[in-house]
């Protein structure tokens, strides 16, 4: 066979199975798990965070939203990844989907869906994207991983989130490994993700605080709930 025409044969049949997954991912919109499993997606199955992201999201499905990943998926290959942009956008039928990796994924866009080349944990990138996007309504962080990462990426982004907004971060199982900057043995060392959110249980209650000489920060002013799952966590702006 030809380069050519193993070149026409991938085509054809990535067009056909696009083709098949989009019919089926408009037949079933309204239940996220099986749109994940249509998708190809590991939020289900594997870590099955879809049953959370529906309890939180289910109310949002019909509102016009801008939804921003962090992570594609498929690491340096280009034209692999995309599963959970694919998943979102059939979900959020009137939202657009935005996303950030740190390889070139533009061969994965479509329509609702456009994706940016960049670090998750370079301030000026992602506060160049958030002028391009204009307004974000939930921003969900599939990226590194790396516990450094993770709250680097919640300082720069949280503030960015619209009022009412929800910010979400998966694997949080990595504030546990050290290969990723989190510690199993010292299980109060600050420096992992898992703690740096659960120091902010304390903003949900500052008001309450006996020192007359704190003064509330961003996040105490600004977060109005916390939800933690095994491995999940949403955060809530006010």
């Amino acid at each position: 066979m030809s380069n050519l025409s193993r070149d026409f044969y991938i085509y054809q049949k990535n067009y056909f199975r696009n083709l098949k997954r989009n019919l089926l991912s408009r037949l079933y919109c309204c239940n996220l798990k099986k749109l994940a499993v249509i998708n190809k997606t590991d939020k289900v199955n594997q870590h099955d965070y879809t049953t959370q992201y529906e309890k939180h999201f289910l109310k949002l499905r019909k509102k016009k939203l801008n939804i921003l990943e962090i992570g594609v998926g498929g690491y340096e290959d280009s034209v692999s990844g995309g599963n959970s942009l694919r998943m979102w956008k059939h979900y959020f039928p009137n939202s657009t989907i935005y996303a950030i990796d740190i390889y070139d994924k533009s061969l994965l866009q479509e329509k609702r869906i456009r994706i940016f080349k960049g670090s998750q944990a370079d301030g000026e990138f992602l506060n160049d994207i958030f002028k391009k996007i204009g307004s974000l309504d939930i921003i969900i962080d599939d990226g590194s991983h790396i516990n450094e990462h993770i709250i680097a990426s919640f300082k720069i982004l949280f503030p960015l989130l619209n009022s009412g907004g929800i910010y979400v971060v998966e694997d949080i199982q990595t504030s546990y490994w050290p290969d990723y900057g989190g510690d199993s043995k010292n299980l109060n060392n600050s420096s992992t993700a898992i703690n740096f959110f659960r120091s902010l249980i304390d903003c949900l209650n500052h008001e309450e605080f006996m020192l007359q000489e704190h003064k509330p920060s961003y996040f105490d002013k600004n977060i109005s709930a916390l939800h933690f799952y095994h491995n999940l966590i949403f955060i809530y702006k006010s």
